[in-house]
């Protein structure tokens, strides 16, 4: 006997370090800190050399790879290095695809052993429609409008197909519960259990207490589909996108201008001429927070040490301004909202959440049946009850959320429509106070693109010209 439990405490060390080499600590929490640090400070230096060494550069992307490829590539496009972003984003894209075409049966033994964070970030559909409505605005400032036309109609193909994803990882859920429920008795019942969800609903009360998108749709990537298939000429495909654009943000009166402006083309009564957009990038994008929450678990027992669940919250982050204002020929415009990302992260969200709450009940479970087996081994035996406190050990480090998230998007997208101004001349105001005086190349038509992070940060201005 002595020998015997001379060797339990060697597994609960065993334990307790596997639990800190698989994230217990919730690392990429941690780095997304640490690298948010520095980007709210506009240090973006600093913010891409971070998110540089977190790249493991393997021929298969692992980890969170994808994830600071996706920063890195805005960093580099605020920097106004538009063909190493798109570099970035090109890879951004292999890696989506990488897993898009991938399976693997051995996830759901990941998530049930450790937590969400054991898998690689995979990406979500709106990742892989602001890569593309992104590069397309890349190409657009360097002048590659064919290549910008191939990217929107990736994103628009994108915007397509996410339903039908969605459907499928549907099905995928199915199976791991099913899995789950063969693995141990309790599942369903945890998972079905009406306290369980009423602990949910009272920790996310906002949980559907908003108007979401349709079908993973991003109005701001089908608003800027739209008015560069009219500047380059096609407007009987940019009148579809205003459309569907419209039909998502009413009272927008600038995007009402464009949709009636292009009708007006299409009929042979009008024409797209000097005119000049002004596109606002404004504040911060969500970010997740980790919740921790008892669940009454249905176990046999009383003597299970720990059980619970980490879910992830979105935290809203604030706006750099609440609009700009473009004054031009002695007139001022105030940009409107064309799309807000808060909303388009929430709709995602919302539709992930049932997967992301059955996979954390599913891990609980388990390691909560497996302290109970382990209490209840060789009759009771200090060597039992040893390795159920490690298993409680290693539950309690195991148990993280996953917060992985692309930081570097935006809040909202907003924008205004205006006149060509006589004298090229636009100075854009904040707050009553000009923050950017800009003279436009002679052109038929220009964006002027102003990405601001916060009140403190200076803004990152692109002109555009037709």
């Amino acid at each position: 006997m002595g020998d015997r439990s001379s060797n339990v405490p060697v597994l609960l060390v065993l334990f307790t370090g596997l639990g800190l080499f698989t994230a217990g600590c919730n690392a990429p929490k941690d780095h997304l800190t640490a690298f948010d640090r520095q980007f709210v400070c506009c240090n973006y230096e600093q913010s891409a050399a971070f998110a540089q060494n977190k790249i493991r550069g393997k021929d298969k992307p692992s980890g969170e790879d994808l994830l600071w490829t996706l920063q890195l590539g805005s960093i580099e496009r605020m920097r106004h290095n538009y063909e190493k972003s798109s570099e970035y984003f090109d890879k951004a894209e292999d890696m989506l695809k990488f897993f898009d075409e991938q399976f693997n049966a051995g996830d759901v033994v990941l998530t049930t052993a450790v937590n969400d964070n054991a898998l690689p970030y995979k990406g979500e559909e709106y990742d892989g429609i602001m890569v593309n409505t992104y590069k397309a605005l890349n190409f657009m400032m360097t002048g590659k409008q064919d290549l910008a036309r191939v990217e929107f109609n990736r994103a628009m193909d994108r915007q397509r197909r996410a339903k039908e994803v969605f459907v499928n990882e549907i099905v995928k859920l199915n199976e791991e519960i099913e899995a789950g429920q063969k693995k141990n008795n309790f599942t369903k019942s945890n998972i079905e259990n009406p306290q369980t969800r009423e602990i949910i609903r009272k920790s996310y009360p906002d949980l559907s207490n908003f108007k979401a998108y349709p079908d993973f749709v991003n109005p701001f990537a089908t608003y800027m589909a739209g008015v560069y298939f009219n500047l380059t000429d096609d407007p009987s495909k940019a009148v579809d996108l205003l459309k569907e654009s419209y039909g998502m943000v009413e009272g927008n009166s600038y995007l009402a201008d464009d949709l009636a402006c292009t009708e007006s083309i299409l009929s042979g009564k009008g024409r797209l001429g000097n005119t000049v957009w002004l596109i606002f990038e404004n504040g911060l994008g969500a970010v997740k927070d980790e919740v921790r929450i008892d669940i009454p678990l249905f176990v046999v027992t009383k003597e299970v040490r720990y059980f619970g669940i980490a879910l992830p919250k979105l935290r809203y982050r604030p706006a750099a301004y609440s609009y700009l204002t473009a004054e031009s020929g002695g007139k001022g415009y105030q940009t409107q909202v064309v799309a807000d990302i808060d909303r388009v992260i929430h709709t995602e969200f919302d539709k992930d959440f049932g997967a992301i709450l059955t996979r954390a009940i599913i891990s609980a479970s388990a390691k909560a049946v497996a302290q109970y087996a382990l209490q209840n081994s060789n009759n009771n035996s200090s060597d039992g009850q040893w390795a159920a406190i490690a298993m409680a050990v290693y539950s309690a480090m195991t148990t993280a959320a996953d917060v992985r998230i692309w930081t570097a998007l935006p809040k909202d997208f907003q924008v205004a429509r205006f006149a060509m101004p006589a004298d090229n001349r636009v100075r854009i105001l904040a707050d009553n106070r000009i923050i950017q005086e800009i003279e436009l190349p002679d052109c038929n038509n220009a964006i002027i693109y102003v990405k601001i992070l916060t009140k403190c940060a200076e803004p990152i201005c692109h002109i555009m010209a037709f």
